[in-house]
């Protein structure tokens, strides 16, 4: 009885575990700027994965000493398609293993299946197979967001992108774009015969 009370609360916990990690995205309602007087805002997507967040860095404290009055924002680059959606699936499948693994409950018995021999060694090897279905799931999830993405946009404009040109901006460039950008936003006046 108490066997079977401790397989039922570790496939519930498994279930928590996957669809916590598929459903749940943070999606936010962007703040609207009408009638706002906002300072230009700049956008990095980069892939994270790829390690590009240090060249973020570096942008980031180049800007910040031209350009005071900028704001700039950072965030990973999600993969279009089906592979962000695999990405997540993987992880899920990952957190399931690890946990049937640490709790000895077999999902080949639940399921009414013989146990495979390599799954009764992963069973003796419990911290050894944790840690290499940890790294290989992590590997397989990097492979798939992998995009070499380095996003960039002023003001929702794009601006730039790695992913069409193969390169990242060279600083002298990327202040160029600024210049133009931000001279023709400036340039823009009110009609004085608009009612407020």
């Amino acid at each position: 009885m108490e066997s079977t009370n401790g397989r039922n609360l570790a496939l519930l916990v498994l279930c928590l575990c996957a669809c916590y990690a598929l459903a749940f995205e943070g999606k936010e309602i962007p703040a609207t700027k009408f009638g706002q007087r906002v300072a230009p805002t700049m956008t990095f997507l980069y892939c994270y994965s790829c390690g590009y967040r240090k060249a973020f860095e570096d942008y980031v404290n180049i800007l910040v000493k031209k350009y005071p009055q900028i704001e700039i924002v950072g965030a990973n680059y999600d993969p279009p398609g089906i592979n962000y959606y695999l990405s997540k699936l993987i992880f899920a499948l990952k957190i399931i293993i690890i946990v049937s693994v640490v709790t000895s409950v077999s999902p080949f018995t639940c399921l009414g299946l013989n146990t495979p021999g390599w799954w009764n060694h992963l069973q003796s090897n419990k911290i050894y197979a944790c840690m290499m279905i940890f790294f290989l799931g992590n590997m397989i999830e990097g492979q798939l967001i992998s995009s070499g993405a380095f996003e960039i946009t002023l003001n929702d404009v794009p601006v730039w992108s790695k992913i069409q040109t193969g390169r990242f901006p060279a600083p002298e460039v990327l202040f160029q774009i600024i210049d133009n950008q931000l001279q023709f936003t400036d340039n823009v006046q009110e009609n004085p015969d608009f009612v407020k």
